[in-house]
């Protein structure tokens, strides 16, 4: 396309300036989301890391939940990253049960899954779609991803000689559609291929 895809960051809590820098590196033009205005007039969305639960309630409190549930049904490119991805899948385990999802990935995710804060780690992954060899990702208190539905796309897996005890082959990234989402954060390391990534399919789209 001609000119660059707008692509807004959810600018409640979490990693926002970590993921704005990222977009505007990848070639995306970016603005701050946080009103049913602003989400009206972007390409494409990024849904930080964080805390699901905070955003969840945020996203209710700045009546932004119905509207971006309409968007996302309408073909919405999005990008959750940790706290992302638990927003968009259909079901999570451990979560609060006032916690709100937004149904966009056919996911079944485990809140907090690696543990702790303490059991933060980095691993190197093949992510498919990412050319030029492995990404790094870095792990904080993330999701993995236990089911996927039959539309689900596996893009990487956790690989056997990770330090995390239980998390060998535990599904870290996926995408359904336009959905992508990672239980790492690709906003923290400096590199920007999954951004770039998720910036072409939004000017696909747009």
């Amino acid at each position: 396309m001609s000119q660059q895809s707008r692509i807004g960051v959810l600018a409640l809590q979490g990693d926002v300036r970590e993921h704005t820098a990222m977009l505007h590196r990848a070639g995306a033009a970016v603005r701050p989301v946080r009103r049913p205005a602003e989400l009206a007039e972007v390409d494409g969305l990024v849904l930080p890391g964080g805390e699901s639960t905070a955003m969840s309630r945020l996203l209710a409190s700045f009546d932004l939940l119905d509207p971006l549930r309409d968007r996302l049904r309408a073909g919405l490119p999005v990008f959750g990253s940790c706290a992302g991805m638990v927003l968009l899948a259909r079901q999570v385990l451990d979560g609060r049960p006032d916690q709100h999802q937004l149904d966009a990935l056919d996911v079944v995710v485990r809140r907090n899954a690696f543990g702790r804060q303490v059991d933060s780690f980095e691993a190197d992954l093949d992510v498919t779609g990412v050319e030029g060899g492995a990404v790094h990702a870095v792990f904080i208190r993330a999701p993995w991803v236990e089911k996927v539905g039959e539309g689900v796309e596996i893009l990487a897996r956790v690989g056997d000689d990770t330090a995390a005890g239980g998390a060998a082959d535990r599904i870290v990234a996926v995408r359904q559609g336009t959905v992508l989402a990672t239980s790492f954060h690709p906003e923290l390391t400096g590199d920007d291929r999954i951004h770039r990534l998720f910036v072409r399919t939004v000017s696909d789209v747009a």
